[in-house]
């Protein structure tokens, strides 16, 4: 089925697209279903992906990456997630915070941090959500106070990609307590995970996305250099928020490459079965489930392209980043419900591709914003 074809993808990104296609057909596809039942960090698939030149490549190439833009990754993203979500997202997380640190670095910064990820020699993560807050960026409490020419981080995170397999991680605290400015307390920095005072452990296991790693990391007076501060103090809330916009078209395309495969698991199905006395796939319900599978899909496609358009041109960047989000990860859990549904009894039996694409999407409607919290930016930024 041509769900994930080049039509509508803009032509400068359908090359790594196609690269993307085929090394997730040699790499990702063959072995999701093991390591789902594993449970193991894809070390090897990493590994893989880095000789492909398709881990942590949209650093800038002045810092030794290909400059992969906001849509190469897009494409990046359909096609790794149709092979299999948690491997994809370990790829995908392998650089992830580290574009906070190109957009707003010092050059000292990018040279010491930076340039490392790009030539795949260190891994990064994102510390931002902690144990009783995920969504409300302004709510955070983990902290980091100035002593001398060191800042000393206090508090916790939880959810955090690559916590324990990072040698840094951007981490967001807060710097400032003021009740009048509150979407300014909060700063952005490098925090190397050697560091004394950090100590993180993963997650227990979760029920999708088991061959990606999360962390609950704990600092305790963990200090770091004055230095390692990314951009102005009290920044980090709006650096943080054009982050996301970027980020939530990537999940966009988590969310395609998830009903993608639920489409082709179910169509493939239908039509290799039979039922009183006919192929399943000639019930009329059949068809039209099918059809309105299809149809939001395509539905959902078109819009996060749409949106990666309009993101990267700064467009009402925040309301076109939540319309993808929301819509794409919204489908690909209606395209595994129903796939599921016409799967029948099979549908649960853990070694079915189906089965792990419907616990699969239960996730990204969370991370990088609850859907419910994208329809409040809808609103609320759509234009007027």
């Amino acid at each position: 089925m041509a769900l994930l074809d080049d039509g509508i993808v803009p032509e400068h990104a359908r090359e790594v697209k196609q690269e993307a296609r085929e090394f997730a057909a040699e790499h990702i596809a063959p072995n999701a279903e093991e390591y789902y039942r594993r449970g193991e960090y894809p070390w090897e698939v990493l590994e893989a992906g880095i000789e492909a030149g398709l881990v942590a490549q949209d650093v800038p190439e002045e810092y030794g990456g290909r400059g992969f833009d906001l849509e190469q990754v897009l494409a990046i993203a359909e096609e790794f997630y149709r092979a299999d979500a948690g491997i994809a997202l370990t790829l995908q997380l392998a650089s992830f915070g580290a574009e906070i640190l190109a957009d707003h670095g010092t050059e000292a910064q990018k040279e010491e941090y930076l340039r490392p990820v790009a030539e795949n020699e260190q891994l990064t993560g994102l510390a931002v959500s902690e144990p009783e807050t995920g969504s409300d960026l302004a709510g955070m409490t983990t902290t980091a106070e100035q002593d001398g020419d060191e800042w000393v981080l206090n508090g916790e995170k939880y959810w955090i990609g690559n916590g324990v397999e990072a040698d840094w991680v951007t981490v967001y605290a807060k710097t400032g307590d003021d009740p009048d400015n509150r979407y300014g307390n909060y700063s952005l920095f490098v925090v190397p995970t050697d560091a004394d005072g950090y100590d993180a452990e993963h997650i227990p296991e979760k029920m999708g996305f088991r061959a990606s790693k999360q962390a609950h990391i704990e600092f305790d007076d963990c200090r770091i250099p004055e230095g390692n501060l990314i951009g102005p103090e009290g920044a980090g809330f709006f650096i943080l928020a054009e982050f996301f916009n970027h980020g939530r078209v990537i999940v966009g395309g988590h969310g395609l490459g998830l009903a993608a495969a639920a489409i082709e698991e179910a169509n493939d199905f239908v039509h290799d079965r039979a039922a009183f006395g006919r192929d399943v796939a000639d019930f009329q319900a059949v068809q039209h489930t099918l059809a309105e599978m299809r149809l939001e899909f395509e539905a959902a496609r078109a819009l996060t392209w749409r949106a990666a358009s309009k993101v990267a041109a700064s467009d009402d960047a925040g309301f076109w980043a939540a319309l993808a989000k929301t819509k794409s990860t919204d489908v690909a859990a209606d395209c595994a419900e129903q796939g599921m549904k016409l799967h029948g009894g099979r549908s649960v039996l853990t070694d079915r591709r189906i089965a792990r694409v419907y616990r699969d999407v239960r996730i990204p409607v969370i991370y990088e914003g609850a859907n419910d919290i994208q329809r409040d930016l809808i609103y609320s930024q759509q234009p007027r």
